[in-house]
């Protein structure tokens, strides 16, 4: 079986809506803030090392109530309350400002086969271009969560590294089975290829990311452009990503109980993508198996509470042993979905800066 990534998300965007306006930039005003943060119970039994502020955010994520995911529909999944939120109420409690990113977005929709996808592009207010490209795909275990759910991610890469982010809203199942999502991931990065000059984009610095999901369609987009001969990414960053088509590894047995992802989440994503069981061994799904030789440069990022550690650390010994360079990191005391929670966590923050700091120098910058 294969284990798929989750973020609950809010509602997607509605077809055919080419106007982004999220426009924020950094503020460390809060750094004292966040060292009081602290949990209003004990540590769970499934996570006895969890950081103090990581375990704030999954209280608050579980005094909403929702309906675990595995009990709802797609369409009732998605308006779940998400991490998101959770970080947005606990910033609120504690009275911890908004980060501010000196980072413009707007949108636009492509075409692609079989029907349209949306772009949200963030790009930097400073300096006028052309600037390097981070194509970027979110998690949501190619079911859930949308471009807002991921937006914080999106910020500060675009903010942090003085890059365009491309934020790429693939179709999502089971409206959409496999292939469909990993097609739009290649289509979107191709389309980028092709009309860098038009969004201020560099079209010789061209990265791929992702989380979850998401990191999942990173490498596989960089696959993609070594099958297809097209220009290849200069670097891959993948977080905690979808990479394996096995649910005994020692992550998913040691973290089956643990949140916001659980074993029972991923048995329920793989029912939603895949055409059938028999699909969790495609090299595009388990890529543990999948032909590695020839890839740029990769950063993989993993969580210590994450049924998907293994996958991920499994895939950079892949990489490794195919002759591609790998820089990686696993941050300890911290669950799926960590990334992007750098306003109240402080491994979150962490990471966000190491996977900068590799961007930064795969642009050469």
């Amino acid at each position: 079986m294969v284990g798929m990534a989750i973020f609950a998300s809010c509602e997607s965007k509605k077809a055919g809506d080419t106007t982004d306006s999220v426009t924020v930039a950094t503020d460390s005003s809060a750094t004292n803030a966040v060292d009081s943060i602290k949990p209003k119970g004990a540590a769970p039994a499934w996570a006895p090392d969890i950081k103090p502020q990581m375990q704030v955010v999954i209280e608050k994520l579980a005094s909403y109530g929702d309906k675990p995911i595995p009990q709802l529909t797609a369409v009732q999944a998605r308006k779940n309350h998400t991490p998101t939120d959770a970080v947005k109420d606990v910033m609120a409690e504690y009275k911890i400002p908004a980060p501010v990113f000196n980072v413009d977005t707007t949108g636009k929709d492509i075409a692609v086969e079989g029907g349209n996808i949306h772009l949200r592009i963030y790009t930097p207010k400073s300096g006028s271009g052309p600037f390097p490209v981070i194509v970027y795909y979110h998690g949501g275990g190619f079911v859930i969560a949308n471009l807002d759910v991921y937006d914080a991610s999106a910020n500060v890469l675009a903010d942090k590294t003085g890059a365009i982010v491309v934020s790429v809203a693939y179709r999502l199942a089971p409206e959409h089975k496999f292939p469909v999502a990993h097609n739009d991931a290649y289509a979107a990065y191709k389309w980028v290829v092709d009309n860098a000059a038009s969004i201020k984009g560099d079209s010789k610095k061209i990265a791929v990311a992702g989380e979850s999901a998401g990191g999942n369609l990173a490498v596989n987009t960089a696959i993609a452009a070594r099958d297809k001969g097209i220009q290849a990414p200069v670097h891959i960053l993948a977080v905690y990503p979808v990479a394996g088509a096995d649910m005994n590894t020692p992550s998913y047995v040691k973290n089956a109980a643990a949140k916001p992802l659980d074993k029972p989440m991923m048995l329920w994503f793989v029912k939603n993508y895949l055409n059938n069981m028999g699909e969790a061994k495609d090299p595009r799904i388990n890529l543990v198996a999948a032909k590695l030789k020839g890839l740029p440069a990769t950063t993989i990022i993993t969580a210590q509470i994450d049924p998907l550690q293994s996958d991920g650390m499994m895939l950079a010994d892949k990489l490794k042993a195919a002759g591609v360079t790998v820089d990686s990191k696993n941050y300890d005391g911290v669950t799926h979905e960590f990334f992007g929670m750098g306003a109240v966590v402080p491994q979150a923050m962490e990471a966000e800066m190491y996977a900068v700091g590799e961007l930064k120098k795969a642009f050469g910058l």
